[in-house]
């Protein structure tokens, strides 16, 4: 498979190599015969010196990358030259994610998952803003250099914007108590009455994604405060907090899905108490409690003696097992070892194995007031009343339901039949897409420039609209598949990819263009840029992080950010004057 994706890529590659230096040369040299006025007979209307046959100057020679590659003065050529870059950088996305994903199935998530894969998205874009910045003197890099920015607001604002909104509308499902219903969608277009729900580690993710734009408030505190002075320090303290985050985002993701097994285990084991009490309540012959809150010794002897089935005076694991097992829960995947171990070891105090009802009775008295703390209705009612405990039980299912149980899907991925042959196909798409967006980023960036150049376009325009739908087009569609399964479980995983994408994005390309401005002494002077990334990251951050359901009306907010952001940077860069 790989061996064929790698002939496939290598063949188109050149055959659009050679089309692209035949219409080059051909524009360029049509461009050089054609006068402004009319020639042989034919009216002006007809002209070959408009927009897109215009070269940007008459005697302008165009300079060709690594002294071989097509070039063309002629803004026709050049946007030809970036559409056919930009599927090169395209392909090599796509070979960088597969092969992303392939490693992922041998190696799991944690070191691949946490460290490889986010690097690997977001390599493109990095390998882009690093060759903008490179190549030629101060001056052109300085000219250049805002094709990387165009990039990097580029693809933040698109992942977070258009991109999410597309995921919610195409995920969409009925939304009942406030959660989105799995593969149910009858409501149609709703705005609220259909959307999607995540759980909570997505919210921390994005809130992750919020915290991540420190770097930019950094860098840009001179501009704040009217300072000319120490903008290079600036730089260097923003390149070394940029690192900073993104080593500590790196050791989080290695470290979450430990984390989060953790936490999912100690909800299922709080949502068993809340059924064993929800169960001993239903089948008590009178209040678990008595007039003072405290345990009723006397109800609870009698529903210690209903689970000691061999009578012996004490609840063995056996009779512990029948209990777990009888309370039939479903709604959770549940480890029923586990379960009956874990209750054990909350009622057995003298460790031996056995519950004597003392220990019962205590257990049950710290589980009833452990679930006063949850239940909303526990200061209300009166001391004997046991309202709370159902309370306690949905709390208990809704926070099981938030952390996200993936070990029950039905689509759960198995194993690798092949390791060998599995890990050598992830290598070779590995390299094949890191080689093609090593050796096509810097041709990109000059056609970029010089389309710029031959229709007085700037270029951070072209790079914020053309270039992430080439870089991050495989990463999109993507999760837009995924959406469309319809569960929280897919929608989860959407939304962390979109989050985690963004956050690389102000991480790690930001350290790579820090770097840059740093070590070739360039100048920043990206005000408005910065303060539209500031705007879509905190905006949808902190929208993310607070809620774990999105109505389908969010969607149309995601919407709207991406051409106020394109409006915005116009204003504030022509109107204002800000860059």
């Amino acid at each position: 498979m790989a061996n064929n994706i790698s002939y496939l890529t290598l063949i188109t590659t050149i055959f659009f190599l050679f089309v692209v230096a035949a219409v080059s040369r051909d524009i360029t040299t049509t461009t050089s015969s054609i006068s402004d006025g009319v020639k042989d007979g034919l009216p002006s209307i007809i002209r070959l010196n408009s927009l897109f046959i215009k070269s940007s100057s008459p005697a302008e020679v165009c300079e060709q990358t690594y002294g071989f590659m097509p070039c063309t003065t002629t803004a026709f050529g050049n946007l030809f030259l970036i559409l056919v870059y930009g599927y090169l950088m395209y392909l090599a996305a796509t070979h960088l994610s597969a092969g992303s994903e392939l490693l992922l199935q041998i190696l799991g998530p944690g070191l691949v998952g946490g460290l490889c894969l986010p690097a690997l998205g977001a390599l493109p874009d990095a390998m882009l803003i690093l060759v903008s910045g490179l190549s030629g003197s101060t001056e052109t890099a300085q000219g250049q250099v805002s094709v990387g920015m165009g990039l990097l607001a580029g693809s933040t604002v698109m992942l977070i914007t258009s991109i999410w909104g597309t995921c919610v509308v195409v995920g969409k499902c009925d939304i009942q108590n406030s959660v989105a219903q799995d593969n149910k969608d009858t409501k149609g277009f709703s705005l609220r009455g259909s959307g999607v729900s995540t759980d909570i580690w997505t919210s921390y993710s994005a809130m992750i994604m919020a915290v991540s734009v420190l770097p930019f408030i950094v860098v840009q505190l001179p501009q704040i405060l009217h300072s000319t002075s120490g903008r290079h320090t600036a730089v260097l303290v923003a390149l070394i907090l940029s690192i900073s985050l993104l080593i500590v985002y790196c050791l989080y993701q290695v470290y979450q899905p430990t984390l989060q097994k953790r936490h999912l285990d100690f909800a299922k084991h709080k949502h068993v108490r809340s059924r064993i009490l929800k169960y001993l309540k239903m089948r008590a012959l009178g209040r678990l409690v008595d007039s003072h809150g405290e345990p009723n010794r006397d109800v609870l002897v009698k529903l210690f003696n209903s689970i000691d089935a061999n009578k012996d005076g004490s609840l063995s694991i056996p009779e512990l097992r029948a209990l777990v097992v009888g309370m039939q829960l479903y709604e959770i995947n549940l480890n029923e070892d586990d379960a009956v171990t874990k209750v054990m070891k909350d009622f057995d105090t003298s460790e031996n194995n056995e519950v004597e009802f003392d220990e019962f009775v205590t257990g049950i008295g710290r589980w009833l007031n452990e679930a006063k703390s949850f239940g909303k209705t526990a200061s209300l009612a009166g001391p004997d009343s046991l309202k709370y405990v159902n309370d306690y039980y949905e709390e208990t299912k809704k926070e099981h339901d938030l952390l996200g149980d993936e070990t029950h899907e039905e689509d759960e991925e198995e194993g690798v039949d092949d390791p060998r042959t599995t890990t050598i196909k992830a290598v070779l798409l590995l390299l094949l897409g890191t080689v093609i967006a090593a050796a096509f980023a810097d041709p990109l960036v000059d056609a970029v420039d010089n389309f710029s150049a031959a229709t007085s376009i700037p270029s951070f325009f072209i790079s914020f609209i053309v270039l992430p739908l080439a870089t991050n087009s495989s990463e999109a569609v993507s999760a837009i598949i995924f959406a469309t399964r319809k569960k929280q479980r897919s929608a989860s995983l959407t939304f962390s990819e979109l989050y985690g994408a963004v956050t690389m994005n102000n991480v790690l390309c930001l350290s790579v263009f820090l770097a840059l401005v740093y070590v070739r002494g360039l100048t920043w002077d990206f005000s408005s840029e910065v303060l539209v990334i500031l705007i879509v990251c905190i905006v949808m951050g902190v929208f993310g992080s607070c809620r774990t359901t999105f109505p389908l009306w969010t969607s149309f907010l995601a919407f709207l950010l991406y051409p106020f952001s394109l409006i915005l940077v116009y204003v504030l860069d022509y109107g204002y004057g800000w860059s």
